[in-house]
């Protein structure tokens, strides 16, 4: 999602639930411990803060200043809540461990990655939960699809790989995740201190407590897994409450399909179609472009005809014995603004497929 974190969602699916931000009412804003340019705070997270992992920290009283004389934020609230921020190493260990490495070993082969891959998110319980969740929302889920042109599936399916539709939307205080990697995460230290400075500015416009808000150890939140930077640009008030609130899955469901109509999907259009053919060394990915004749004369046919003059991606898949070959179309392409990856937007669309097939 992004933007959203392009991390494999896997990952995130080893936290557990995350709580919710609690509901906010008139009352917030003649509430004490919310001051002018200030954000709600319980009681016991209010008060002056000494000491705390992040205290006399160049880059964080930098940041205070900017919060400061951007935004108008109170400098000593803003002080003492960042105070009790939490240093997490285990957090830059995960955040080292996906980050691109130089390799000199070209692919090894067939060995099942997607076979592997997608059996993570499509199995007959996970299918069943889908169709749960999609009868529950049902009536969500149709009006996002009137809104925005984004179908039912697709939505289900990115809520599904995502967070198993909110069975695991991660434990970690996002607090705690953004600051330790704005302030100790030297290489994206900047992408994720305008991250914490989008979280900050939301959790003041619609009155959470920053300190309770819990989401993924890169600070990815609720049912869709948005950053910050994302619920700044897509989600959308649909329960129409007055707030956006991602830990709603109303909330998620027409934020989720706002994402996608603003990343180009293309209102009844198909996600990919499966191709006739072989030709592994052939350049593959959703980053590719090829025409119809191009593939045609590798030896490439789709098994339903396509427009003669549409441009298409071509997806590889390792199925272990063979690879499956794909024309991808532009809807595949937006899934892939969610996460850069081939297998993701793939699995998206296969497991909203499913569930919709189940109902």
């Amino acid at each position: 999602m992004r933007y959203l974190a392009t991390f494999l969602p896997v990952v995130a699916l080893l936290s557990a639930c995350s709580s919710q931000p609690k509901t906010a009412s008139a009352e917030l804003h003649s509430n004490p411990f919310k001051g002018n340019g200030g954000f709600l705070l319980e009681p016991a997270h209010s008060g002056t803060v000494l000491g705390g992992d992040f205290s006399n920290n160049q880059a964080v009283n930098a940041f205070i200043d900017k919060m400061v004389r951007k935004h108008g934020f109170e400098r000593q609230q803003l002080h003492n809540v960042l105070a009790q921020a939490k240093n997490l190493d285990w957090v830059i260990r995960l955040m080292d461990r996906q980050a691109p490495t130089p390799t000199t070993q070209g692919p090894t082969g067939l060995n099942s990655a997607w076979i592997r891959y997608r059996s993570k998110f499509i199995t007959p319980d996970n299918v069943q939960n889908g169709v749960a969740f999609w009868n529950q929302y049902r009536d969500a889920l149709q009006r996002a699809q009137q809104t925005y042109g984004v179908p039912p599936e697709i939505i289900v399916g990115i809520i599904g790989v995502e967070t198993r539709w909110g069975r695991v939307m991660g434990k970690t205080r996002i607090l705690d995740a953004l600051a330790t990697l704005s302030f100790n995460y030297m290489r994206r230290a900047e992408y994720f201190g305008g991250e914490l400075e989008t979280f900050l500015l939301m959790v003041r416009e619609e009155n959470n407590d920053l300190l309770d808000l819990r989401g993924s150890f890169a600070g990815a939140m609720g049912y869709g897994q948005f950053m910050p930077s994302a619920f700044k640009q897509y989600a959308v008030d649909f329960n129409g409450d007055g707030h956006i609130n991602l830990w709603d899955p109303v909330d998620a469901i027409g934020s989720v399909a706002h994402y996608f109509q603003q990343h180009g999907w293309l209102t009844n259009g198909t996600v990919a179609v499966q191709a006739n053919g072989q030709a592994p060394g052939l350049e593959s990915g959703f980053k590719t472009r090829y025409t119809l004749a191009q593939l045609a004369s590798a030896g490439f046919s789709p098994i339903i005809p396509l427009e003669n003059n549409q441009q298409v991606s071509l997806l590889k898949f390792d199925m272990g014995t063979r690879y499956q070959y794909w024309y991808g179309l532009p809807n595949f392409y937006a899934i892939t603004r969610y996460n850069h990856s081939n297998h993701y937007a793939m699995a998206v669309w296969q497991l909203g497929e499913a569930v919709r097939d189940a109902r």
